[in-house]
């Protein structure tokens, strides 16, 4: 596009988190790029300026909301920069109401100060019909790719501590134990926290249930919609969360989805998805797993109310609703 233009940086992120967070040295970001009206950080943290306006996105506040669920250097890291960055950002977007409402109540920044700006869902996340040829061969694909033979319950999430998914594991033991489930359980995402995946397995193996708990790692684009349309129900029991785009995701494509009561997701879900209030109530989320699997009604009743409630999260809503902030702030 004509109004488009591209400046690298010479430096990394590492080092210029090391240039600007942790030496703390007076570099405005306008040294490389040249004068700026306008400069917007979509990541927490916000580099000196000289004239510019900044704005920065805060996508949450797990740092100090939940201190246990981050790694110590990152927690420490996050704890001094992002209170800098927001004494010097002439603006703050958030990705929830519930961000939202963290930013003033923790870090006292004024509510004229922050906008909300909902991530979007891309539109590849749609309910799939196998009677389309198209969308048959990426089902059928998808089966083979992880080998789908049985009925399954899907969780999808970086694999760390906030996601919740020992709690799931747990749950889902009670089920395999008193029940009978013959689901299987799917955890698809790639490693966040080093050794999470190595503890899970772990959990797994100790409670017996290594043939029916698969972690097929981060699934691609192409296949990601395709596993949330197979899935019998997508239970997402995080304990902590700034939006929750797998949500999002799972109910674009029509699939039953079972969340926890906490932070942004109610926002996110709406009245499509299914509840559970206490993140950390393992037997409590095995009867509502258990609830939503036998409810036939709910499969039907989901593929009609998760679209709608996806539709109002649009990238194009996002991108029109960040222009009106950057007009705003870059006229003030």
């Amino acid at each position: 596009a004509p109004n488009f233009g591209w400046r690298e940086l010479p430096l990394s992120g590492r080092q210029a988190a090391i240039v600007w967070q942790r030496l703390r040295l007076p570099l405005p970001i306008e040294h490389w790029t040249g004068p700026l009206d306008l400069y917007h950080s979509p990541d927490y943290t916000l580099p000196p300026l000289r004239q510019a306006r900044g704005i920065v996105t805060v996508h949450d506040l797990s740092f100090l909301a939940v201190p246990e669920y981050h790694e110590p250097s990152l927690r420490r890291y996050l704890t001094r920069a992002v209170p800098r960055g927001l004494a010097r950002a002439a603006h703050v977007l958030a990705d929830s109401e519930s961000t939202r409402r963290e930013l003033m109540e923790r870090l006292d920044v004024p509510a004229t100060k922050i906008s909300v700006v909902y991530p979007g869902v891309d539109p590849r996340f749609h309910p799939l019909d196998s009677r389309h040829p198209a969308d048959a061969a990426l089902l059928n694909r998808t089966r083979a790719t992880y080998g789908l033979a049985n009925p399954f319950i899907l969780s999808v999430g970086t694999l760390e501590p906030r996601k919740n998914f020992e709690g799931l594991i747990r749950a889902y033991a009670l089920l395999h134990n008193r029940n009978g489930i013959n689901h299987e359980l799917i955890i698809a995402g790639g490693e966040g926290w080093q050794h999470t995946r190595e503890a899970l397995l772990t959990l797994v193996d100790d409670l017996h249930l290594g043939g029916n708990i698969l972690f097929p790692g981060f699934v691609s684009d192409e296949l990601l919609p395709a596993l949330y349309n197979l899935a019998a129900l997508v239970v997402y029991p995080s304990h902590y969360e700034g939006f929750g785009l797998p949500v999002l995701e799972a109910l674009a494509c029509g699939t039953p989805v079972l969340t926890t009561r906490t932070t942004s997701l109610p926002e996110v879900g709406g009245s499509a998805a299914i509840y559970l209030d206490d993140s950390h109530d393992v037997e409590g989320l095995a009867a509502a797993i258990r609830q939503a699997l036998g409810d036939v009604e709910l499969r039907a009743t989901a593929a009609r109310a998760g679209p709608a409630q996806a539709a109002g999260f649009t990238w194009e809503r996002t991108a029109r609703q960040l222009l009106e902030v950057y007009q705003r702030v870059g006229s003030a």
